[in-house]
């Protein structure tokens, strides 16, 4: 009797489910960004074929290429991404849970009691269970969006890798060119000291008035007043690599400041020692300290930009929200569901045995529920999701819009400032040279010293401002693979959690195998979950 009750139960069930099962919501089909670029008017670009991977190898500066990998695997910024990823695969190992069964459930009880001053005992063992047949699609879009956000989790991680990437990058150039401004500084000062004692020998001798020496030592102690300026933004992105790199401020030192550096630093001090006041024109640059920026090639594929991993971010954020609709709407309709349940409960007088098996119960069937009369409370939660959906599109096309702008910005900026860097050098040329010969002059008495000081002074400007340059067209170089997304293909294979972290969470909690398996990710072009490494 009891099975034939099943048998026709399971037959409703299953005839429900195969006349109406659907999946109720909007399809995500990706979303249709505004109009790219056919191509790109400035004058210098990169090429589409080009290797983003590891950019700042091209920098050529072996000390910026381990503080890049230094700060991929040590930035707590990309720790705590890569914890972020975790969590997102137990959000989705959650709502893959939801397809089966929901309610499985042992449960008893046991209590004394009296009645007219008789004892008694009760007793009760049950095992429930429920499983609301997943008709309408509501778990199928939860595990749906469940995945677009683990992935917008890896993407995310993505885009603080090349975040990270670019400002090390960038503070250790800022580093570099604070560094060689100071020794540049500290020679200029050098230089001026002299200018002042072969002034002050002069004035002795009769010959110039004390007003040049006066406007001598006002012109050092104007470069001298520079120096401060320039060590303390020495020192705060000796810092800023401190905090990127996950170190404490004297282990970034070390690895600033290795010994070849260091030789290096002494031979261009003593290349201008050699040479007492003169100055000779290095136009090699070998001695530079700044990192020698790449050139880049002429022409770029706008549908580049669109690999960015912000813009990935964005897309899936879209996604997500695309299968929230479908969960709220799948409210609109009934639930099915089949529940069972067996067991057993009994009530003796004390001093009597339990008799579980003269009271077994059995109990199973379908079910349904309907949310019927919300007045609108459904509906508008549907339209609420479906608004949120067009604000991340919105959004979408925002963040496209801002990156078609960075990558321009940054191609003008790096044509200009190489432009720029050009008529620098020749400005520092014709400064050093004029300085050379004014000061011959001077000495020889030709010239007047208003003409010599005023040629110390331009020589002065004009080497700080070439300096700057050089850090600045560097700089635009990372900035232009920013605007790229370059960098993050690098994670392909890579641990997102370390072993630290593993051991900590392993002794608090019990993970079973979880973090026993490879916790790797991705390859950049898996769009599937069952195809990573250690899922």
């Amino acid at each position: 009797m009891v099975g034939t009750f099943i048998q026709r139960c399971v037959i409703v069930i299953f005839a429900v489910v195969l006349v109406g099962c659907t999946m109720v919501g909007p399809d995500f089909e990706g979303v249709e960004p505004v109009a790219l670029p056919s191509e790109w008017h400035q004058r210098q670009s990169i090429d589409a074929g080009y290797d983003l991977k590891n950019w700042w190898q091209q920098f050529n500066d072996p000390i910026l290429n381990a503080l890049v990998i230094a700060a991929t695997e040590q930035n707590l910024d990309i720790e705590s991404a890569g914890l972020r990823i975790l969590q997102a695969r137990m959000v989705l190992g959650i709502s893959e849970g939801s397809q089966y069964p929901q309610v499985q459930q042992l449960s008893g009880s046991f209590a004394k009691g009296y009645q007219n001053e008789k004892g008694y005992r009760s007793g009760s063992l049950s095992f429930d269970a429920g499983w609301e047949i997943d008709i309408w699609g509501k778990y199928a879009r939860g595990i749906e969006s469940s995945e677009a956000g683990l992935y917008a989790s890896i993407a995310s991680y993505h885009d603080i890798s090349v975040t990270i990437t670019s400002e090390v990058a960038r503070n250790y150039i800022n580093y570099r060119t604070f560094q060689e401004r100071v020794l540049l500084s500290e020679r200029n000062i050098e230089i001026q000291k002299r200018v002042v004692d072969i002034t002050q020998v002069q004035f002795d001798s009769g010959n110039v008035t004390e007003l040049d020496v006066q406007q001598a030592k006002s012109q050092l102690y104007s470069t001298q007043a520079v120096l401060p300026s320039l060590k303390i933004g020495m020192i705060q992105a000796h810092n800023a690599l401190s905090v990127l790199l996950g170190l404490l401020p004297d282990a970034v030192t070390s690895m600033l400041n290795p010994p070849e550096l260091t030789a290096k630093i002494v031979t261009y001090k003593k290349q201008y020692v050699h040479y007492g006041t003169k100055r000779p024109m290095d136009k090699s640059q070998s001695s530079s300290l700044v990192p020698r920026s790449p050139e880049v090639a002429i022409s770029i594929d706008a549908n580049l930009v669109l690999r960015r991993p912000d813009l990935q971010v964005a897309e899936l954020a879209a996604h997500v929200q695309s299968a929230k609709i479908g969960i709220a709407e799948s409210a609109l309709y009934p639930n099915f569901s089949l529940f069972g349940s067996i067991g057993s409960s009994s009530a003796v007088p004390n001093g009597s045995s339990f008799r579980f098996s003269d009271s077994l119960m059995l109990a199973a069937g379908p079910s349904f529920s309907w949310n019927l009369f919300q007045y609108g409370r459904i509906k508008n939660n549907v339209r609420l999701e479906d608004a949120r959906l067009q604000e991340t599109l919105v959004q979408y096309n925002k963040k496209l819009l801002q990156a078609i702008s960075e990558v321009s910005s940054a191609l003008s900026g790096y044509g200009l400032l190489k432009e720029q860097q050009g008529l620098r050098l020749s400005s520092v040329n014709s400064a050093v040279r004029a300085f050379n010969i004014s000061m011959a002059q001077y000495e020889n008495g030709q010239i007047g010293f208003e003409r010599l000081l005023n040629s110390v002074e331009k020589m002065t400007r004009s080497e700080d401002s070439y300096a700057q340059i050089k850090g600045n067209v560097a700089n635009q170089v990372v900035a232009l693979y920013k605007s790229l997304g370059g960098g993050w293909q690098a994670n392909s294979g890579k641990a997102f959690i370390n072993n630290a972290n593993i051991e900590q969470m392993k002794q608090r909690s019990d993970w079973e195998s979880v973090l026993d398996k490879p916790l790797l990710l991705p390859s950049s072009s898996s769009k599937s979950v069952s195809t990573w490494e250690g899922n």
